[in-house]
């Protein structure tokens, strides 16, 4: 019988007890990722007891799709591609001007960050429906405002032109908190040393942010990117809550690709091309994510 030394069991029993954890990841998130490539190489229908091997069939036909103006599947990664090149650097930039804001005060502090965190806790569906009824045409609370200072009603979520941008805002809005939190722990690890020696040194507020503030925050800025990239890649909720029946539109103006997997999927029981356009989400959030943290995590001269 083999005997261990103390140490060697310690590091026997963390390996046990990591194991588990690996093997549930695994199985949630591996495994589904796989299954779903496997899908997407096959006509399935959950209804069927058999399912047809296509090949790339459906990813040819996405590609068709994708190459279609008016194709629904090409509209969500267009509207996808929108709502991560508006929302990411808007949402990241009022946080950071926020946070920088909060981390000057003492007074009420705890309750103004409360106050910007508590959406991020509320159900995103009942925010999307709130907002719908204020975004609502004649009796909605914007257009009354509006009414009330002489100017024209605007049809928001009625309007292809308007739709995205109205459920942009929401979206923002609701996620400002997390990163308005995050940076504010991001500014508290800055030593505050360093602006001491700088306003020693003469230099001003701004300058301060851009040699000290900014560089150091760059491990922060990093995580939010990569994290809120991928929020805005997979937006679900908002689109079907304050969409007209939740099918994107108007004439898929809002609609993103999760939308489109969920409506091919569970709407037409096209599990096969849906599974298609899961791994090309995939696939694109992948690259995107390496190319993010290989443009922006840099280590700091």
């Amino acid at each position: 019988m083999i005997q261990l030394t103390l140490a060697r069991r310690k590091v026997l029993w963390a390996y046990v007890f990591l194991a588990i954890p690996i093997i549930f990841f695994l199985y949630i998130r591996i495994y589904p990722t796989i299954f779903a490539f496997q899908m997407s190489l096959h006509d399935y229908n959950p209804l069927a007891t058999e399912h047809e091997y296509v090949g790339l069939e459906n990813y040819q036909l996405m590609v068709d799709e994708l190459n279609d103006l008016r194709s629904p599947t090409r509209a969500a990664f267009v509207n996808t591609a929108a709502y991560v090149a508006l929302g990411v650097p808007i949402q990241l930039s009022l946080a950071l001007l926020v946070a920088l804001m909060l981390n000057e005060i003492r007074f009420l502090s705890t309750f103004y960050r409360l106050l910007f965190f508590l959406p991020f806790v509320t159900s995103t569906i009942a925010i999307a429906w709130v907002f719908r009824m204020l975004y609502q045409p004649q009796f909605g609370f914007f257009n009354v405002v509006l009414q009330a200072f002489s100017l024209p009603q605007q049809p928001f979520l009625s309007r292809p032109q308007q739709a995205l941008p109205s459920i942009l805002v929401v979206v923002i809005w609701q996620g400002l908190g997390y990163a308005v939190i995050i940076f504010l722990a991001g500014l508290k690890q800055i030593p505050q040393s360093y602006y001491e020696a700088a306003r020693v040194d003469g230099a001003t507020r701004w300058q301060s942010f851009r040699r000290i503030t900014f560089p150091l925050l760059n491990p922060t800025l990093v995580f939010l990117i990569v994290l809120q990239t991928i929020a805005f890649m997979r937006m679900f909720a908002p689109v079907l809550a304050m969409s007209n029946q939740g099918d994107g539109g108007p004439l898929n103006s809002t609609t993103t690709v999760v939308l489109r997997v969920y409506r091919e999927a569970f709407q037409s029981f096209n599990m096969g091309y849906a599974s298609s356009l899961t791994v090309t989400l995939f696939a694109i959030i992948l690259g995107i994510t390496i190319i993010q943290l290989r443009i922006t995590n840099r280590d700091i001269q």
